[in-house]
């Protein structure tokens, strides 16, 4: 474990490599181009919340020191969909990158610079060397402290050079809806859109695309009020408020607004909007400060069932809510945290319902199911809770009597594809949305395939049958079902700006679509057989130490997949130190490895340091090979 500097040997930077640039006005940029700034490279790809997070966390940073430092984005696909580049220059255009972005498809770049996790932050200071490496969420403080201290160094020895940098912004293209996510029927007909990428709702006609009001000023923001003064952050998913609840809460409708990590309010009579949960600030998994007041116990990574005041937790990325009557509350897919939550809005309060905190899939008891970036949820007649489970490519349902977790299809986070029959051997592609139908079948934004598929169940108690009704549909996020029309479903086509009626067949009726299975490709990291160590190198951020005062601060989890691949070294443990054994016999495999350490401000003057949470989960494609090395580091910095 190292704890003395943020900064690696002097190591120059590899050139940067790709297919193309976007938000350059067209121009190729070189390393020599960057000389004299300071440069931060985010690794990245758009289907990571995690990835989302950092984007978001670099915002202010990036606008702070824009004379000095450029930050590169390098986008390097997990999913085939994410190769593709116009769907690549959608994303960048939706989820307002302000910089540079190489595309980057075969991860050329990607392995000059050993990255092994989405996201991965590098910085190269002023004369073209890498300075340090950081893998995860939460750097923000780690990589504005470097960025100050190389700053003041560089332009003491004049190498430094202040100025404007290689961001040339697209032209926007206006419209009446922006990438909008999901949407919801209002009870006189209109549908309510959330308008992700105009950071408001707009109301539109029953036809879905006349215009007929905008709740939200459409500036990025959180602010309570009226109409033209509220302001929302890429809100998702929306709900309708029982009738019975209207009065008494006195708002009609749910809204997921994400990247503010809050739920919000909306009062159609006027709308008007109200934060109903959640501070605005990001729930970080195992940080200390979640809750406010400060002296309130934090939820634990095991405490499912525990209950807090909804005004006073942070929440993480909530991407869509649904109404429980079973539960008699909202359910909210907790996206960020890989998690599912309650919100009793009678009662002003949340509940942690299922999930670890863990990035993956498995099914079974609430405080052991593990989630992968949950985005999409739909309530059947019978009470069960549907899910797009969008990282694992999943469809899951969720028992409301005990919170316990089904898969009905999808294998884990890194097998995906388009492939209809028996549903325990169909595969989707990071869908986003469900509908469950009235006659127990549910329907699937199967987003990254651009379909609109179903499952039905089966009839002898086997796994189902999943179908494809629509494909070409332009990344669908969401699913609205028209009251009064049963044989039509209106799909969200959030990269077509636009809402779109199709129409759904009689019964079971599909096509049997088989385009192939793909596994997420990265680079194989080879190992020796036998005994591998394992080492998480930790580094405080500039100022910090480890958080000693209850304990250990560091913690460390290591699975396998397949779980045959890892004979020895499974399990959780305190040391970010870890021998492993490896069977030859399996060969290759991956390797899941979460890392967290705390770290506190190093002021003996302080009284109540500020503590920042380190944490971060890898999948480590690895080889076992005679001769290969017998280390494997991973780099985890405050």
């Amino acid at each position: 474990m190292t704890t003395s500097s943020t900064r690696l040997p002097r190591v120059r930077a590899s050139e940067l490599v790709g297919r193309g640039w976007l938000n350059t006005g067209g121009r190729d940029v070189t390393l020599a181009d960057l000389r004299g700034k300071v440069v931060v490279l985010d690794f990245w790809t758009f289907c990571c919340i995690n990835c989302l997070h950092v984007l978001d966390e670099l915002r202010e940073l990036e606008e702070r020191h824009r004379d000095v430092l450029v930050i590169i984005g390098v986008h390097s696909p997990k999913f085939v969909h994410e190769a593709d580049p116009v769907a690549i220059a959608a994303a960048v255009e939706r989820y307002e990158v302000h910089h540079p972005v190489l595309d980057d498809p075969e991860l050329v770049t990607w392995q000059a610079y050993t990255a092994r996790a989405w996201p991965t932050l590098v910085v190269v200071d002023p004369e073209g060397y890498v300075v340090a490496q950081m893998a995860g969420e939460g750097h923000a403080h780690a990589v504005e402290a470097l960025v100050d201290e190389l700053v003041a160094e560089h332009e003491a020895k004049g190498t430094l050079h202040r100025g404007s940098g290689p961001y040339v912004p697209p032209a926007p293209q206006p419209s009446t809806l922006r990438f909008p996510a999901k949407a919801v029927e209002l009870p006189g007909g209109t549908l309510l859109v959330a308008d992700a990428g105009h950071h408001a709702l707009t109301e539109v006609a029953a036809d879905g695309g006349t215009p007929v009001r905008r709740i939200g000023s459409g500036q990025r923001g959180l602010a309570d009020g009226g109409p033209d003064e509220a302001r929302f952050s890429e809100p998702n998913g929306l709900c309708l408020v029982p009738e019975e609840l209207r009065e008494r809460l006195g708002y009609d409708v749910l809204v997921a607004d994400t990247v503010n990590h809050a739920l919000r309010g909306v009062r159609l009579a006027d709308g008007h909007v109200t934060t109903v949960a959640g501070t605005g600030e990001q729930y970080m998994v195992s940080a200390v400060d979640n809750v406010r007041p400060a002296d309130a116990a934090a939820p634990a990574e095991n405490g499912v069932g525990d209950v807090w005041p909804a005004r006073q937790v942070k929440l993480s990325s909530p991407w869509d809510v649904a109404w429980s009557p079973a539960a008699g509350a909202f359910v909210v897919a907790m996206a960020g945290n890989h998690t599912l939550w309650a919100f009793d809005a009678v009662a002003g309060t949340v509940a942690y319902l299922a999930g670890t905190m863990n990035e993956g899939l498995l099914d079974g008891a609430p405080a052991d199911s593990w989630f992968a970036q949950p985005s999409g949820l739909s309530v059947a007649a019978d009470g069960r809770i549907w899910l797009a489970d969008a990282e694992t490519s999943a469809l899951r349902w969720v028992d409301p009597a005990d919170a316990s977790v089904t898969t009905v299809a999808g294998t884990g986070l890194f097998d995906f594809g388009h492939r209809d029959g028996a549903a325990d051997q169909a595969l989707f592609q990071h869908p986003l949305g469900v509908a469950a139908l009235p006659d127990g079948s549910v329907l699937v934004a199967d987003t990254y395939n651009g379909a609109l598929r179903r499952w039905t169940s089966g009839t002898d108690g086997g796994p189902g049958e999943v179908t494809t009704l629509a494909t070409d549909l332009a990344e669908p996020s969401g699913l609205v079902l028209p009251a009064g029309d049963a044989d039509h479903v209106l799909v969200v086509e959030s990269a077509a700006h636009r809402l779109t009626r199709v129409p759904l067949p009689a019964g079971a009726a599909g096509t049997h679509v088989d385009g192939g299975a793909h596994r997420t490709q990265r680079p194989v990291t080879e190992v020796a057989a036998g005994e591998l160590r394992l080492d998480v190198v930790f580094t405080p951020a500039p100022g910090q130490k480890l958080d000693l005062r209850w304990g250990p601060s560091t913690s460390l989890r290591v699975s396998s997949t397949p779980p045959g691949l890892l004979l020895d070294g499974a399990g959780d443990d305190v040391e970010l130190t870890r021998t492993l054994r490896l069977d030859p016999a399996v060969g290759e495999g991956v390797l899941h490895v979460t890392a967290r350490a705390a770290s506190c401000d190093d002021d003996p003057a302080v009284e109540h340091p500020a503590c920042h949470l380190a944490a971060q989960d890898w999948g480590v494609p690895v080889r076992v090979v005679d001769g290969a090395p017998d280390v494997l580091t991973l780099p985890l910095l405050g």
